[in-house]
């Protein structure tokens, strides 16, 4: 499928475009973007994904359903005596994606890991947390492997029996200020706990009595929506309700009003959430909830009755002093959809999902194939754009991730009980596809910002709060005039609004993207470089930990909408 070409909408590329003599893209019909197939088989069905440091992606689904496609290496089995399907299995049920290589490889967890949730430790370690059956309440962590053999295959997960201190499937993980995981609900527990344990007084789960108050007879509330606020409070949405938690004290601070029209947006009704890109020294925070499905879908699914899913979102700015929902409309219906926010800071992809039905077994009919872009920024009425089809359906334990290139990558699709590959409308879905939004399309290769130092390729820079960075970079088309370096406009040509963003990579699985952040950092200076089309933007990073807490972040330089490659930072 030839690419189609990008729709240039900001003046300033505009005027690049025009004085670097290259004639402005436009939108051909059929939406934008591209669809690749990178694995048509893991042996896996991707219902958990995160991205780590090392530029590889972990993967995992279940363990109740029997065998994957996928072996254990050197005639490896699983024995587990309380596993309900298969007491030895010589099948993973995990694996890790290398993106560079476009290669995979098994890795092995002893227990249930079914809808689940996780966290990136500040150490870049993943730390995934409860399940189903015997892995209630177990912790696993895996490492960013180093590469070559990954240490002679020593290099998996390692697992912690009874570590946390209720039962956690279907929960929400949330990383603090101070590095540990906030864990809050699951299946009948309404309440949250934290990871790892400080001391004694962490024992204990500590009652959340909104869960009780948003939990229904489809429940609708689990995997609930939890955004660290910039006052270090905890925004948390369950089913159409949000209130804001000062988790230190156990104290509600704010109750938000209701969501219009009163249907539920939260696990089975699954829709999807994120906080909308900080500016620098942020004074708001808006968050975002899209899509889900009208009261009585899930149980009407039982009976092959497949409710249209809803076709609106709602916009709030949660630190305004009477804070209020803002409805818009979507394009088309959709539920079990993923929002990724991307590298730009000016789009927020929602992509997989169905139009009608609900999360659970069997429960939808309609897959949304054409992923949809909402700019935030740009006015009611003209923020959504409905992107180009796959061909592939991705429904019920399907997943999508930001790379660090700027793609998205896609998996998962499992919409049965166990894995099932003939006499079904859906099959269960093993493969990997990438969706490349529009800024990555040929025609936007000459204004492409090349981040050239620190190098992409090299290892994570460290810094801490408040430091200042230096990004050198190149952008092929707008070579800058011969001036003194910081003399007159620095130099900088036709160079479009230079901007600088910082993403915390997601941990999504079940239609939400935990811990996924964007930051705009506050660029001090660009100035050109005696080189011909090198620059050079002085950052400063964010200033606490509220607004980053500690970790590793994707950084990109961003030429009006079009963003670089990212570099790896790590925040301490």
């Amino acid at each position: 499928m030839k690419p189609p070409a990008l729709p240039i909408r900001d003046l300033v590329l505009v005027l690049a475009l025009a004085c670097a003599g290259i004639a402005p893209a436009t939108a051909e019909s059929g939406g934008g973007g591209r669809w690749d197939v990178l694995q048509r088989s893991i042996g896996v069905s991707a219902m958990h994904m995160q991205l780590l440091h090392n530029d590889r992606v972990i993967i995992f689904d279940r363990t109740d359903f029997g065998q994957s496609n996928l072996s254990l290496p050197d005639g490896r089995c699983r024995r587990n005596p309380r596993e309900r399907v298969l007491p030895v299995d010589c099948t993973a049920h995990s694996a890790e994606y290398d993106v560079a290589s476009n290669t995979f490889r098994p890795l092995t967890v002893f227990t249930d890991t079914w809808c689940s949730s996780g966290t990136v430790a500040p150490d870049g370690t993943l730390v995934q947390t409860g399940g189903w059956n015997d892995g209630y309440r177990n912790v696993r962590a895996m490492r960013a492997c180093d590469g070559g053999d990954d240490d002679g295959g020593s290099c998996d997960w390692n697992e912690t029996q009874d570590a946390l201190a209720a039962n956690r499937w279907y929960a929400t993980n949330q990383i603090l200020p101070d590095g540990r995981a906030f864990i809050v609900g699951g299946r009948r527990q309404f309440n949250y706990e934290f990871f790892p344990k400080a001391d004694a007084s962490d024992a204990s789960a500590i009652a959340l009595p909104f869960l009780v108050q948003t939990k229904d007879p489809e429940e609708n509330n689990l995997y609930p929506f939890v955004h660290l606020n910039i006052d270090g409070n905890l925004f948390i949405f369950a089913k159409n309700r949000a209130v804001l938690l000062d988790y230190k004290k156990n104290k509600i601070v704010r109750t938000y009003p209701e969501l219009a029209g009163g249907d539920p947006r939260n696990y089975p009704s699954s829709g999807s959430s994120v906080l909308l890109p900080l500016k620098p020294s942020p004074t708001e925070a808006e968050v975002l909830v899209c899509g889900g499905a009208p009261a009585g879908s899930y149980n009407s699914t039982k009976e092959k009755t497949f409710f249209p899913a809803l076709v609106t979102c709602g916009r709030i700015k949660i630190t305004d002093a009477s804070p209020a929902w803002v409805i818009e409309r979507m394009p088309s219906p959709r539920v079990m959809g993923d929002m990724i926010l991307l590298p730009n800071g000016a789009e927020v992809a929602i992509i997989n999902g169905a139009m009608d039905g609900s999360a659970g077994w069997e429960a939808a009919n309609t897959p949304a194939y054409a992923p949809v872009m909402y700019r935030p920024d740009h006015a009611p009425g003209d923020r959504f754009e409905e992107q180009s089809s796959t061909d592939i359906a991705r429904l019920y334990h399907s997943s999508a991730i930001l790379l660090r290139d700027g793609r998205l990558l896609v998996g998962g699709s499992n919409p049965h009980i166990y894995y099932n590959f003939s006499n079904v409308q859906y099959p269960t879905e093993l493969s990997l596809e990438a969706f490349s939004p529009e800024y990555l399309d040929s025609s936007n290769d000459a204004l492409r910002p090349k981040i050239t130092d620190p190098s992409p390729a090299g290892p994570p820079v460290s810094v801490n709060y408040g430091d200042s960075m230096t990004l050198q970079f190149e952008v092929p088309a707008v070579a800058p005039r011969r001036r003194p370096r910081g003399g007159g406009d620095g130099g900088l040509g036709a160079l479009g609004l230079v901007s600088v963003t910082m993403v915390a990579p997601s941990f999504t699985t079940h239609s939400f993207g935990m811990n996924q952040r964007l930051l705009f950092l506050d660029v001090a200076e660009t100035t050109a470089l005696h080189s011909a089309g090198a620059y050079e933007a002085s950052v400063v990073m964010p200033a606490t930990a509220v607004l980053a807490p500690p970790g590793y972040y994707m950084v990109f330089v961003v030429n009006g909408h079009i963003p670089s490659e990212g570099v790896w930072v790590h925040i301490e």
